[in-house]
């Protein structure tokens, strides 16, 4: 029987968080399975005791929204270590991804018998931020500056969040011109955003890149180039479809490092937690992970 350890962050969505916990918690002991509880004081925190769990054998289950599972996943990506996910965040983007249940007893049947499923890992590094490791995506642009928008609302959760920051982000951003180096090869345009994306979702069930896949060994680089603000709202409506990537405003190219450099110091982010300023480099960690789904 498995062995558990549940790394829990208090300060970020806890209720939320030890709510979703605590229905798979009693379904994990009823089977027989030993679960203990961690609780960090910061993402830095979390990953010691994910690494400290890990080490130990334990299966490490990141109880939180991307941040958390990026963050924990991150820290064990490249180890022997074994990931489980219990989604408890605005977005669950990577689980999403992952066809994880939501429904308690289902997702613990998956972290009592699911066999750990290797898929890749994203490494991010940039001239002004640490080298760290993520699961879902890198972004650099608008999307960026909504993300730290909606991180900032107080009045408003989920899908609603991010849509308001979306809005906010578009009716202030100016073009940019960015460069986009894929295995080598430089692309330059005006334009959005840059996203190099491991999941095909981010920003709340926003489906950016339809045909990317957690274990291909590859990035989708989705870029967004420069059009009428009204047109960019309704390509943002297409996001939930994916039907955006139709449209002669998007560009789709696949690789497995990315480079985004721009013509000023735009934000970029990473599942949702890295914010920094661009040059950054993503470079994929092909199965570094091993996840139960």
């Amino acid at each position: 029987m498995r062995q558990f350890t549940a790394v829990v962050n208090p300060t970020a969505g806890g209720a939320t968080s030890a709510a979703a916990l605590l229905g798979v918690a009693r379904l994990l002991r009823e089977a027989g399975a030993e679960l203990e509880t961690e609780y960090s004081h910061s993402l830095a925190h979390a990953r010691e005791l994910a690494r400290r769990a890990g080490q130990s054998g334990r299966v490490v289950l990141a109880v939180g929204g991307d941040g958390m599972a990026g963050g924990i996943g991150g820290a064990l990506s490249g180890t022997a270590a074994v990931l489980g996910l219990v989604p408890a965040g605005r977005g669950n983007d990577f689980a999403r991804a992952l066809n994880l249940p939501a429904e308690p007893a289902a997702l613990a049947e998956v972290l009592l018998h699911g066999e750990p499923r290797p898929v890749d890992t994203v490494e991010v590094t940039s001239a002004v931020h640490d080298r760290t490791v993520v699961l879902g995506s890198v972004y650099a642009g608008v999307d960026a500056l909504a993300n730290r928008h909606a991180n900032a609302t107080r009045l408003l959760r989920g899908a609603a969040s991010y849509y308001v920051g979306a809005v906010r982000a578009v009716a202030g951003w100016r073009a940019t011109r960015y460069r986009v180096t894929v295995d080598g090869e430089e692309h330059a345009f005006t334009g959005y955003t840059v996203v190099a994306a491991n999941s095909g979702y981010y920003g709340f069930n926003r489906l950016i890149a339809p045909s990317a896949r957690v274990d291909d060994g590859l990035l989708d680089v989705v870029m967004i180039h420069r059009a009428p603000r009204r047109l960019f709202f309704a390509l943002m409506n297409e996001l939930a479809t994916g039907a955006h990537v139709h449209r002669p405003q998007v560009r789709v190219l696949r690789g497995r490092e990315v480079r985004i450099e721009a013509d000023r110091a735009i934000p970029y982010g990473a599942d949702g937690e890295v914010e920094a300023v661009v040059p950054v480099t993503a470079r994929v960690l092909p199965g570094a992970l091993r996840v139960l789904c």
